[in-house]
């Protein structure tokens, strides 16, 4: 029941998301979606931990992010920033729709599979979720209003939502969050990571979390870019097999 738990409160934070953004309170909907996330990056851990996991919990925790980071961040940039126009609720049916496949994608080809790959196939929910849900508090921050305010964020948002939709379901590969452990660098680095996105979170979480979620994105992005143009093989096929970490994994 504990990793079940923890997987319901993040369903409760994206519903709450919702309903918080409905109310125009942007900031409240936005820290729903951040706490959601810990949340999904602890149930399985604590299911690791306990070894309490199961079938259930896995389809559990994917019916949770398809609402926690596929409707509710969509819901959020509609209420937000998109209602302009009576055909923008189509932008939040294509990122739902790309969530959803998404999720349907790995339990079909990743379901009951326990081996620890280094990259997910395609953006992972909660980093196309969690980087949507974040940029009302950086449009917020004395960065955006001195650097970006005069942008046509419309139209980027329209886009950006495009953008994160096809990379949910497409190939690109995207670099797993390291495992926690003091005996390898990579381990180290991914504490040192955590850490660093403790104290942001308490620092200065309006201007961290937004650009560090499109940064991900366009990395991702020119890496594969990079490999096709040297011909280098992908880091999916390399291993021998698809990566298979859990949504739950993600940064």
């Amino acid at each position: 029941m504990l990793p079940n738990g923890f997987t319901l409160g993040n369903l409760f934070f994206g519903i709450y998301a919702i309903v918080s953004a409905s109310r125009g309170d942007h900031m409240l909907a936005g820290w729903c979606i951040v706490l959601g996330g810990f949340c999904d990056a602890i149930d399985g851990r604590i299911a690791r931990a306990t070894n309490s996991g199961s079938p259930f919990g896995e389809e559990l925790d994917s019916l949770v992010d398809a609402i926690s980071f596929g409707l509710a961040p969509a819901l959020m940039i509609y209420f937000a920033e998109l209602n302009t126009t009576k055909w923008d609720w189509l932008f939040v049916f294509f990122f739902v729709a790309c969530a959803v496949m998404r999720l349907a994608r790995f339990n079909v080809e990743q379901a009951g599979e326990e081996t620890k790959a280094a990259y997910f196939t395609g953006l992972p929910s909660p980093a196309a979720g969690g980087t949507l849900a974040t940029y009302y508090w950086f449009s917020q921050t004395p960065l955006y209003h001195d650097l970006f305010a005069g942008w046509p964020w419309e139209t980027i948002l329209r886009w950006l939502m495009l953008t994160l939709s096809f990379l949910m379901i497409s190939s690109v590969p995207y670099r797993a969050w390291p495992r926690f452990s003091f005996r390898t660098l990579e381990g180290t680095l991914g504490i040192l990571l955590l850490f660093s996105s403790i104290v942001a979170l308490f620092v200065m979480p309006q201007a961290f979390f937004f650009p560090v979620g499109v940064t991900y994105v366009v990395v991702g992005i020119v890496m594969a870019l990079l490999r096709g143009a040297f011909d280098l093989p992908s880091p999916l096929t390399t291993a021998g097999h698809p990566a298979s970490y859990s949504e739950e994994d993600t940064p």
